[in-house]
């Protein structure tokens, strides 16, 4: 029997090794009553030991281990708190939902399937937990008593033996020995939500599910016993107004994690592959990285047709230029530098079909004037920068000088704003919809300010100081040549 994981190791070494709360076996011992006993789900104090074990000498893993009888031994692989990386543990405090964002392979799936277990069991295998009678909603039945109830990582593989749920194939049911019932229903037949009622509900991949606002709706009016239902939302993020407005709740906890947070447990092939793949795209980003991307609507630039026109080579090019857009002032919370490279595709044909490549964001925050401009100047270095192009309406002179300053020899050219940032902008989205525009893979900072970009105006906190770099350096390469060989002039000799 595991009475206290602290209080066996502090034996075989100085001190605890975890801040642990007293932690039973399955259930209680002889002469012990269930109150006594703890739900091996339900650790509070051991929150994440195995990154302490994982981290500490050989000496002091042996001495951990060797200090735990055969019980607490045996009842170690079932602790989920002591396994769990922080994302996978449910948040404290008074909460409606929690929503665990993550890539392809983050351990979303064990954090639902533990989550369920600590609301069902009770401290010992017939002792009631917090919920009796809980939701299991995937995009399809299938889906559903595949991944989250039969899965690799789903209930009946995370469940000890004395505690592991029977699967009522003719009811779709998991049925626990404490008498608590997990129901499987589909998300896309919402009306088999009706009627059933639950204390509790985990929620798979809510951003995929074609009839998501219905089956959500049914749900919810399914969620009425017990003092304070819970739900639990696994999912990778994708652009659904359910799921965008579910995040802005204020009952509502985020936790994330990239693909790359479980490396631990997934094949170094695959991580090399999808990295290799899809690293710095939108879709890696999504995918693997966790991040919501979303379109504000009237946005100038679309993260879809961004993606579409993604390369993953560089062409050969004609010229590069680098253009800054300087921030106002060089202390903490200043604006970032917005330096973006960019490049004018070899072969375009006259400029009006010109083609260009934004290869680099080399943007820098909160940095010093002289610090911003070494960046630029080492980012016009990299590429083979033909000229610096930087807007001068606030330092003027001063822009000039300071990049001469470190090289006095830059090819270097002041541009003006005279009009506003949506005027200088429009154009340059043109030209991402006439195709002539084209991404490299790693702009992911640049490509959300381009995101939030509207016809009435930036949708984002601060300035979109990437945004107005890219204005300037298209500007450079396409829009001010193509405008010249509309409208040539003569000269009188």
């Amino acid at each position: 029997m595991l009475r206290n994981i602290r209080s066996e190791a502090a034996a075989a070494q100085d001190g605890p090794v975890v801040a642990a709360d007293p932690v039973q076996t399955a259930g209680p011992a002889r002469g012990e009553t269930a109150q006594d006993a703890c739900s091996t789900s339900m650790l509070q104090g051991l929150r994440s030991g195995a990154a302490w074990l994982a981290s500490a000498t050989l000496e002091e893993q042996e001495s951990f281990l060797e200090g735990l009888s055969p019980e607490a031994l045996a009842a170690l692989p079932w602790l989920f708190e002591f396994w769990a990386l922080p994302h996978q543990l449910a948040p404290e405090g008074e909460w409606r939902a929690w929503v665990i964002l993550g890539g392809r392979g983050a351990g979303k799936t064990r954090a639902g399937a533990e989550w369920v277990r600590s609301q069902v069991e009770g401290a010992g295998p017939f002792d009631e937990g917090r919920c009796r009678r809980m939701a299991l909603v995937g995009e399809t039945i299938d889906q559903a008593r595949e991944v989250m109830v039969f899965g690799d990582s789903g209930i009946l593989a995370c469940s000890p033996p004395d505690r592991r749920p029977e699967w009522k194939a003719g009811r779709k049911q998991l049925e626990w020995p404490n008498g608590a019932v997990a129901q499987v229903f589909s998300a896309s037949d919402p009306e088999a939500l009706r009627g059933p009622q639950f204390d509790g509900a985990w929620v798979d991949e809510l951003a995929k599910w074609k009839k998501a606002q219905e089956a959500w709706d049914m749900l919810q009016f399914g969620l009425r016993l017990g003092d304070s239902p819970r739900m639990c939302v696994t999912t990778t993020p994708r652009k659904q107004a359910l799921l965008r407005e579910l995040l802005e709740r204020q009952s509502t906890v985020v936790t994330r994690a990239a693909t790359e947070a479980n490396r631990a447990w997934l094949a170094p092939s695959f991580l090399e592959e999808v990295q290799a793949r899809y690293g710095g795209t939108s879709l890696g980003r999504q995918e693997l990285d966790g991040e919501m991307l979303d379109d504000i609507d009237g946005a100038l630039w679309r993260h879809d047709a961004i993606e579409a026109a993604r390369l993953r080579e560089v062409p050969e090019l004609m010229r590069v230029v680098v253009a800054v857009d300087p921030p106002v002032t060089g202390h903490k919370g200043s604006d970032a530098c917005g330096i973006i490279v960019a490049g004018l595709e070899e072969g375009s044909g006259e400029p009006k079909d010109w083609r260009a490549v934004v290869l680099e964001d080399a943007s820098v925050q909160a940095a010093s004037p002289l610090d911003w401009a070494k960046a630029a100047l080492e980012a016009a270095e990299r590429h083979g920068a033909e000229r610096v192009v930087a807007e001068v309406n606030q330092g003027g002179d001063l822009v000039e000088t300071l990049l001469r300053q470190i090289d006095p020899t830059v090819p270097f050219r002041a541009v003006r704003a005279s009009r506003g940032k949506v005027a200088r902008a429009e154009p340059v989205a043109a030209l991402y919809e006439q195709g002539r525009v084209r991404h490299l893979a790693g702009l992911g900072a640049l490509e959300d300010e381009m995101g939030r970009m509207t016809a009435e105006g930036y949708q984002g906190s601060g300035s979109p100081d990437r945004v107005d770099a890219l204005v300037w350096a298209l500007t450079e390469l396409i829009l001010e040549p193509a405008a010249r060989w509309r409208r040539p002039k003569m000269r009188t000799l």
